[in-house]
């Protein structure tokens, strides 16, 4: 077999074919080095049985040639320039058997996505495929990733997805090697996550009376009359964390705060600043009500972060930090008297101050804060990490100030775009034009940044905000191929990307999405 007959995304690092092929049958086994690794190794079986029909047994015997072995090995040298996270791999294929090493669990997991991808495309397969010969061509993969964050991020608020869409998106976005999950649990539109100390967010929080057809910009705005809801409740939150964890998938919640909080003071209205009677909003865009800064609130806050946090093992909590206007501020006398209290000269250095609250409180819980890149104004807390979606800038900013960074900017990783033209005959979408040649050419370290701050640049991350992504399908349909483009992106060096041979990969890639059921848009032929 040529190495080009080996279509992988996204590309490793080192690959050599050789003549000949390792053949899986009922009688192979998954051979174990350590029982640390069993977890790996039943997550290895449920992906090859589902298609095969064969229940490999797991074991720690010795191999014989038919059977795949999984090994822990200190003794193999990384030069991983992220020793804390190593997802280095060894992938050798050959008349001995199938082996497949690595200094960490982390490894051995990003190996087995790129396992699957070795046997025909039906391994994919939802259901058991008869007269398939389930054989891995004879190679060699030596692999590491680019950068430590790779991930994707999802708004529930606007619309909901449930536990079992969920637990799929994170096989999905594992089979490509990316390792963090970003959910948008809160918005003006909806609180989704269960808070058992304040169980009106979601008893009213979750629920609003309609829901905006058209676009925001339309008008006049037409609506459908009819509720909507939906939240997590702190089992389901448990159940998606396990099945991510499985999957060495990091899941990062957001609690977005002080802006985009209607839907929390729909629920609790001394959160706010005003004495109107609010419901959570049924439109998008962006909202005017605003937390104000009363120590009951800083608590009511931190109470919530807690629970989070007891959720959710990330390094990462995210506290948003976008888009909070403050004309509320501006115009409320409580606010006005509490920034003279505080000692505070304008809105940003208040913004910056609540941002600085929540930040002690994370700490203090041996975690980081992350936001989005408003944080810096006024004043960024000492530890925290931006995500920079308002183009580049703000992550340069802070890198330059030693923060950690996550590029997020909408000019290319926007997945809430549209993605092919003519976008007339594409389902709505907020704007924008994020083809995925223009994803495969994104680069996260900006040229202009100083070399001795590109360690700063964690990674990047793909956005799919569900204003307009009503369900699954639509879901597949706005994330993916997008979603495999970045992931190159992120895994591949630069010198070692090539969009030409990429769109070629891609065409037998979709084959395997075809098997899965991703209703995918078909943007590679174009």
């Amino acid at each position: 077999m040529k190495i080009n007959d080996i279509k992988i995304v996204p590309k490793p690092r080192v690959m050599e074919t050789h003549a000949g092929a390792f053949i899986l049958s009922n009688k192979s086994r998954i051979i174990i080095s350590d029982e640390k690794i069993v977890p790996l190794a039943e997550l290895l079986r449920e992906y090859l049985t589902k298609a095969t029909g064969y229940e490999l047994a797991i074991s720690q015997l010795k191999s014989k040639a038919n059977d795949i072995v999984l090994s822990l090995d200190k003794r193999l040298k990384t030069d991983s320039v992220f020793p804390d996270i190593d997802e280095s791999y060894k992938l050798m294929v050959e008349q001995g058997g199938l082996h497949l090493n690595s200094n960490t669990l982390n490894g051995l997991c990003r190996g087995i996505q790129t396992l699957r991808q070795l046997f025909p495309v039906e391994i994919f397969s939802l259901t058991t495929m008869e007269n398939i010969t389930w054989k891995v061509p004879f190679c060699y993969i030596e692999d590491k990733p680019e950068f430590k964050w790779r991930g994707m991020h999802l708004d529930v608020s606007r619309h909901f997805f449930d536990v079992e869409t969920i637990c799929r998106f994170i096989d999905l976005i594992a089979l490509h090697r990316l390792n963090v999950l970003h959910l948008h649990l809160t918005d003006d539109q909806g609180w989704r996550i269960e808070i058992k100390k304040y169980p009106k967010l979601t008893e009213i929080g979750s629920k609003r009376s309609c829901t905006l057809t058209v676009h925001e910009r339309s008008r006049p705005r037409k609506y459908d009359n009819t509720p909507y809801g939906g939240f997590f409740t702190q089992i389901d939150i448990k159940k998606i964390v396990e099945y991510a964890s499985k999957r060495y998938i990091t899941i990062v919640p957001e609690v977005d705060m002080p802006g985009h909080m209607q839907a929390a003071i729909s629920a609790y209205p001394e959160l706010g600043c005003t004495d109107m009677k609010l419901q959570p909003r049924c439109h998008w865009g962006i909202s005017q009500h605003i937390l104000n800064v009363n120590e009951s609130t800083i608590e009511f806050m931190k109470n919530i972060i807690d629970e989070i946090i007891d959720l959710f093992p990330s390094k990462y909590i995210h506290i948003g930090g976008d888009e909070a206007t403050m004309y509320q501020w501006s115009e409320s006398h409580n606010i006005q008297n509490r920034m003279i209290e505080l000692g505070i000269k304008n809105e940003d250095e208040l913004q910056s101050w609540f941002i600085t609250q929540m930040n002690k409180h994370i700490i203090s819980r041996g975690r980081c804060l992350i936001g989005w890149d408003e944080i810096l104004e006024g004043g960024l807390s000492d530890g925290a990490a931006v995500m920079s979606w308002r183009g580049e800038e703000g992550g340069i900013i802070a890198a330059q100030q030693k923060h950690d960074v996550v590029m997020t900017p909408g000019s290319h990783v926007y997945f809430d775009h549209y993605q092919k033209e003519p976008v007339s005959d594409e389902p709505l979408a907020i704007g924008g034009l994020t083809t995925l040649e223009k994803v495969y050419s994104y680069e996260p370290v900006p040229e202009i940044l100083e070399s001795d701050k590109h360690r700063y640049i964690m990674g990047s991350q793909g956005q799919l905000w569900a204003e307009y992504i009503h369900n699954r399908d639509h879901l597949d349909y706005m994330a993916f191929p997008r979603t495999c483009a970045l992931s190159e992106v992120l895994w591949c060096k630069p010198a070692d990307k090539n969009y030409e041979e990429f769109v070629l990969r891609m065409k037998h890639h979709l084959k395997r999405f075809d098997n899965i059921g991703v209703k995918y848009c078909k943007s590679v032929n174009q």
